[in-house]
């Protein structure tokens, strides 16, 4: 129990990490191109945590490396998606909001791909999560804005790659066609994150070299571009994931991942303090009901922790 109230309380802190991260990322997209910009933040933190994690990167035997490039390539897939939707999203708010579905639609691919039980909380907060989803998208009628939908496949891929990251920071044991039973060792958090995000940074390298112009960023860059490069990269990603993967490495319940709800609410606090952002009354209801099914997701861990909190009060 005291691994999973840590593995949460850690996760609490990457919500803050990663709504930062949102500030960082939309200011320096604002400057270059946004895979460009992707790619430098991923290969310079992962390069930073490869260097720290050099030892234990070299006694990783092939499987668990091959493990942790399959989850950098899922990875890697979701933040280009996420970033393309940054850049033509005119509300931060609104987009952490949709990227936070991907907290709900975790269980539904546990369950559906590697068949672990869900709570029956999780599909009562499906239809909820949709109809917060349509008041978001459907203020001007059906007419989904480019933004939210890259905002939405990011959020069904994240789903994904938390699922993989959360089963390759765990030890486990699998059947193969043969019908033999493998053992599948953990990757420590340290070098499973170092992959990760170097994966990351090459797939958006790659993608960007076909996509984007680099000529104007280097030619005449910002003063103040290098800065938010760095921060995005050493604080926003190279921290915020190591701390995330670490917390996963202590619970190997996917259902973990729905204390995540917090990091769309920083973002809108952040948003109107940073960039002055607001939301109409419809995209806040949509908002609100995004939230609302985050929480329900997660009732029945909230209630088991309340009733402890309460027990504690009462005998002490």
């Amino acid at each position: 129990m005291f691994d999973a109230h840590k593995s949460d309380f850690l996760l609490v802190a990457v919500t803050l990490l990663a709504a930062i991260s949102w500030i960082f990322s939309k200011e320096a997209i604002l400057l270059m191109p946004p895979l460009l910009f992707m790619a430098l933040r991923f290969l310079i933190a992962g390069g930073f945590l490869a260097v720290i994690a050099w030892r234990p990167l070299s006694r990783l035997s092939a499987d668990q490396l091959k493990r942790g490039i399959g989850v950098g390539l899922v990875f890697g897939i979701a933040m280009s998606f996420w970033v393309m939707g940054l850049f033509h999203s005119a509300s931060m708010g609104e987009g952490a909001f949709l990227t936070s579905l991907g907290v709900v639609i975790v269980p539904i691919v546990a369950r559906l791909i590697f068949k672990e039980a869900q709570p029956a909380s999780t599909w009562l907060a499906i239809p909820v999560a949709i109809a917060g989803l349509a008041l978001l998208s459907l203020q001007n009628g059906f007419k989904p804005e480019p933004g939210q939908l890259f905002f939405v496949v990011a959020a069904t891929i994240f789903a994904l790659y938390f699922t993989l990251n959360t089963r390759a920071a765990n030890q486990r044991t699998v059947t193969n066609r043969k019908g033999e039973t493998l053992e599948k060792h953990r990757i420590p958090a340290l070098p499973l994150t170092a992959i990760a995000l170097l994966t990351v940074g090459l797939v958006t390298m790659a993608e960007s070299l076909v996509m984007e112009p680099w000529q104007p960023t280097f030619s005449n860059p910002p003063p103040l571009l290098i800065w938010w490069i760095l921060a995005s990269a050493i604080v926003g990603t190279a921290g915020r994931f190591l701390v995330q993967t670490y917390a996963q490495s202590l619970s190997t319940h996917s259902h973990g991942a729905v204390i995540l709800v917090l990091e769309p609410v920083w973002v809108s606090l952040f948003a109107a303090g940073w960039f002055g952002e607001t939301m109409a009354p419809m995209q806040m209801a949509g908002c609100g009901l995004i939230f609302t099914a985050l929480i329900v997701n997660r009732w029945s861990a909230l209630s088991k922790a309340l009733r402890a909190w309460l027990r504690k009060r009462q005998t002490g």
